[in-house]
């Protein structure tokens, strides 16, 4: 068997690779992956195991601490790169000058050069309510296919869940009627993850993003009111806190403004002397400190016809103590908790080669062999049971199988889903879901059942029966 080592000495990548700023574009993701893809892709043609037709499934293990579901996104990008998958000859350049790929065979670099991705993928639709083992997608192809995308479809897919999941239970907390905005830019793990949590955010019911790129390419309006920094610096020059609003006004008439620089009441009660004499239009007013509870009530007294937005790390348990405490706060922006937490730790499994249903056995890492569906029962809209089957089992009549054919032979078979539509999703999955698994407090863990066949499998698998075991 060839061994997979990959010690070699340095190599200087070729100059027109080498981009300090790391840029990335969509031409080059079939590079953004780990090395050892494409190490064992190298093993698989020199084995001759390439061409082999594989099952891949993503799925999370467990749930983070705290939450009862998951809400699932990132489809749309998965398929948009599967679509441009490939190997540039430049790109294949840049590999062979690494020198960790001496002794790989020619064959690798034909594979690399010649073929595109090929195969099937069966996902659940984006906004969709899923549990622990439970598969978000699965990838049938060639063996080295199927492989070399892992790192990708875990990237995209693993942090949009997550948002998407955190935008939900905020939404959940705030109320249907409440707006909620996305203000995670500046502490995403990255550009590229700011603009997939704002996508994320806005796809699980948030109602606009301040991320201004992201909302021109997702054809939405980008919102936000102002800084600190803006009111300190006019108050300074221009005399006072007031003028400082002035000025904004006059070039953003209206415009929601932060009132909590210095006194939030003092501003409140100016804004109102002002709106009681009509020399002043006023969209909202926020407030990013202090006790956000009194505040509110006490602007609302002065303000009682003005939108109150709050901000400043505010997670779901937050709103939901505020709401049940009284506050009168009518929207939030939302940032760090939202787009930061304990991540989504899915894993991508191999569950079949060549039809033979494959499983790991590791201790507490034990996966279920072979292609899977999700089988949801659903009572008057509330769902009421899962059950996990092999893709070959049909569903009961009371049942709706959840993994969806998305691409056939590399080709998409539907074009990407409407924000507004995987929302009213996300809404509709979240509604359905026992009230015990939807709380934020311990939530009731769901029940995910192994059908008869599928627990028939994995002992047969295990024995060597149903494949191989190991």
């Amino acid at each position: 068997m060839v061994m997979c080592m990959t010690s070699a000495p340095p190599v200087r990548s070729p100059a027109t690779w080498i981009d300090p700023t790391l840029t990335l574009n969509l031409a080059e993701t079939s590079l953004l992956t780990d090395l050892y893809q494409l190490t064992m892709t190298a093993c698989y043609v020199g084995e001759q195991l390439d061409q082999r037709q594989a099952s891949f499934e993503l799925f999370a293990r467990r749930l983070p601490a705290g939450f009862g579901y998951l809400i699932a996104m990132g489809l749309a990008q998965a398929l948009d790169y599967l679509e441009q998958f490939h190997f540039s000859p430049t790109q294949i350049a840049a590999l062979q000058a690494t020198g960790i790929f001496q002794q790989a065979p020619d064959a690798f670099w034909s594979l690399l050069a010649d073929h595109r991705f090929t195969g099937d993928v069966w996902a659940v639709p984006e906004g969709t309510a899923v549990f622990a083992n439970e598969p978000l997608l699965r990838i049938e192809a060639p063996l080295w296919q199927a492989q070399i995308v892992e790192t990708y479809l875990l990237n995209t897919l693993n942090y949009q869940t997550l948002v998407a999941t955190r935008a939900a239970r905020l939404r959940d907390a705030a109320g249907p009627t409440a707006t909620l905005m996305e203000f995670g830019t500046r502490r995403a793990f990255s550009p590229q993850a700011a603009l997939w949590a704002a996508r994320a955010a806005l796809a699980a019911g948030l109602d606009a993003t301040s991320n201004v790129l992201a909302a021109l390419k997702l054809d939405r309006q980008p919102v936000g009111t102002m800084a600190h920094s803006l009111v300190m610096a006019l108050a300074a020059t221009e005399g006072s806190e007031a003028e400082a609003f002035t000025a904004f006004h006059r070039y953003f008439p209206g415009a929601p403004l932060l009132i909590d620089t210095y006194d939030a009441i003092a501003a409140a009660d100016d804004l109102a002397t002002q709106l009681q004499q009509g020399t002043l239009h006023l969209a909202g007013v926020r407030i990013d400190s202090g006790d956000l509870l009194s505040l509110s009530q006490q602007i609302r007294q002065r303000l009682p016809q003005v939108p109150i937005f709050a901000s400043g790390d505010l997670d779901e348990y937050r709103i939901a103590e505020l709401k049940a405490a009284g506050a009168c706060i009518d929207g939030y922006g939302l940032g760090t908790q939202l787009v930061t937490g304990a991540p989504v730790n899915g894993v991508y499994k191999l569950v079949e080669i060549d039809d033979k249903p494959v499983m790991k056995e590791s201790p507490n890492k034990v996966t279920y062999p072979g292609r899977k569906q999700i089988f949801r029962q659903l009572e008057a809209g509330n769902v009421t049971s899962d059950r996990l089957g092999l893709a070959t089992e049909p569903p009961l009549p009371t049942e709706t199988p959840l993994l969806q054919l998305v691409m056939q032979h590399g080709d998409r078979l539907h074009p990407a889903a409407a924000l507004t539509d995987i929302a009213a999703r996300t809404a509709r999955s979240v509604a359905s879901l026992p009230p015990a698994v939807r709380q934020f407090q311990e939530p009731a863990p769901f029940p995910v059942q192994p059908s008869a066949e599928l627990k028939e499998l994995v002992e047969k698998t295990r024995k060597g029966k149903g494949g191989e075991g190991r």
